[in-house]
């Protein structure tokens, strides 16, 4: 578990030497994608959610059978969709196509075949675009004209959504379901954003950027997310959490029970990367409002999911009620 936590934390400062970006949410995006989860990223145009997809890619040394060709798409380590009201769901996932009068059909993969994918905003596309996601978060595979193509490990997508823009279609809530996390990162202090400048305003910038973690660490640590420890009693303080939601006034659209086993999930994996073999109640009330936002919609739209969410943290018990003695 030391291990983990000396190559986590690496990873982090890896990063953090080109990224300006805040610790804590940067180990939770690294959290989610060990967990086998999906981040989005909510935020304005600029504040370097591009940049750090990417960096978070380069970070990771690939081996040649990550990249081989399996039988099925070739992956690749890293992969940019940029979403327009106009693209396709072909677009995204691939399409057959004959060539020329030989009558053979071969298989034009998708940008979706990657180990690591950027969905820079996401927003920007139509519903029958945005739908063509549902299977490939869910079950890591896609199906062309009924034939199934499963995405190797570790795959992962990072989605960026604009707040504020035109042409924008909101998101469907079993899509942002999928989601195991969303985070903001917000605009950095003036001394980051002096640094930023500094290091960005140069073409060399990440010329001496290198991968710390290889790829094998990755699959390796997804396996071993199961085998850290989630008490019955925090099992039940997370299910107890869940259910508040749909009895909480302020709530119109409640979280499913997907939202609890995503949050199980994701706890372990960050107790994980913290060189924890056990879940404490803390980390799952550190993680439950970023976990748990974007599953939820208020009754009225002034109010932010966030108000709800920290009400019932406040009212849910974290010790199970003791049973009276007959």
């Amino acid at each position: 578990m030391t291990q983990i936590k000396q190559s986590i934390e690496l990873l982090i400062d890896n990063i953090r030497r080109l990224i300006s970006v805040d610790v804590k949410k940067l180990e939770y995006i690294i959290a989610a994608q060990i967990a086998g989860g999906h981040v989005i990223l909510a935020d304005s145009h600029g504040v370097g959610k591009t940049s750090l997809a990417r960096a978070l890619a380069q970070s990771i040394r690939w081996r040649p059978e990550d990249t081989a060709d399996n039988g099925e798409a070739k992956m690749e380590g890293f992969s940019r969709i940029q979403c327009t009201v106009d693209l396709l769901p072909q677009d995204i996932l691939g399409y057959n196509r004959f060539i020329g009068h030989s009558g053979q059909l071969i298989f034009n993969k998708g940008p979706i075949f990657a180990h690591f994918v950027l969905c820079d905003e996401i927003n920007l596309l139509t519903p029958k675009t945005q739908g063509s996601f549902f299977q490939v978060m869910e079950e890591q595979s896609v199906t062309i004209e009924g034939k199934l193509y499963r995405l190797a490990d570790p795959f992962f997508i990072i989605a960026t959504m604009n707040l504020k823009g035109v042409h924008l279609f909101p998101l469907p809530v079993p899509q942002l379901d999928r989601f195991m996390i969303r985070l903001s990162l917000g605009y950095p202090s003036e001394e980051d954003e002096k640094e930023i400048i500094n290091r960005h305003g140069r073409i060399d910038a990440w010329d001496n950027f290198k991968s710390v973690v290889d790829s094998a660490d990755l699959i390796r640590w997804k396996k071993m997310v199961d085998e850290v420890q989630m008490h019955p009693d925090i099992t039940a303080y997370i299910v107890n959490c869940v259910r508040q939601t749909r009895v909480h006034p302020d709530i119109e659209v409640p979280a499913s029970p997907r939202a609890g086993v995503r949050i199980s999930r994701l706890a372990r994996s960050l107790a994980l990367c913290r060189g924890m073999d056990y879940v404490p109640v803390d980390i799952v009330k550190e993680i439950f409002i970023h976990a748990m936002a974007h599953r939820i919609i208020t009754r009225d739209p002034s109010i932010p999911p966030e108000a709800p969410l920290e009400s019932i943290l406040n009212s849910v018990p974290v010790e199970p009620a003791k049973r009276e003695q007959p």
